[in-house]
């Protein structure tokens, strides 16, 4: 067969090599479960807080803060498999949140992005302009009365 006849099959075969390449790629960013530990506090400006909840699935994600009782104390890690743009909505959380974006390596981190005073229920999606493998989920004014700003150091623990 000559080249000629060849074309169409390798054009062919090309396309099948870059679909699985982009399906490998697409399969591996996909939120999936975290593997490794996950911090249970983390220390802000000099202060130590308590993770009241964790989500490391993407099911425990998906349902956040949802129709939780939330207080000043109440504070929500979300731990992600890897790092991204994570989005987030307020969809059934009945109170204003503040939500924090922070890039880690190990158990240091900085914050990336911030969303504050959330408004309740909204379907609007929260995106943030920087990646982040962890996000924090506290009442509304909690950034503001730590001391939280973008580049904020967090120690996890």
């Amino acid at each position: 067969m000559s080249l000629a006849g060849r074309t169409p099959l390798l054009i062919v075969v090309g396309i099948i090599g870059v679909l699985v390449v982009y399906a490998v790629i697409l399969l591996s960013s996909a939120p999936g479960s975290v593997t490794g530990s996950v911090p249970s506090s983390f220390t802000v400006n000099g202060k130590t807080y308590v993770f009241n909840y964790t989500a490391t699935t993407e099911s425990e994600r998906e349902a956040g803060l949802m129709n939780r009782k939330v207080t000043a104390a109440t504070t929500m890690l979300f731990a992600f498999p890897s790092s991204g743009a994570w989005t987030f909505w307020m969809k059934d959380t009945n109170t204003s949140l503040d939500i924090i974006w922070i890039s880690a390596t190990g158990s240091y981190g900085r914050v990336v992005f911030l969303a504050l005073g959330t408004q309740p229920e909204s379907t609007n999606y929260l995106t943030p302009t920087a990646s982040a493998n962890y996000v924090i989920e506290a009442k509304a004014g909690f950034a503001a009365n730590n001391g939280i700003s973008i580049g904020t150091a967090v120690q996890f623990g």
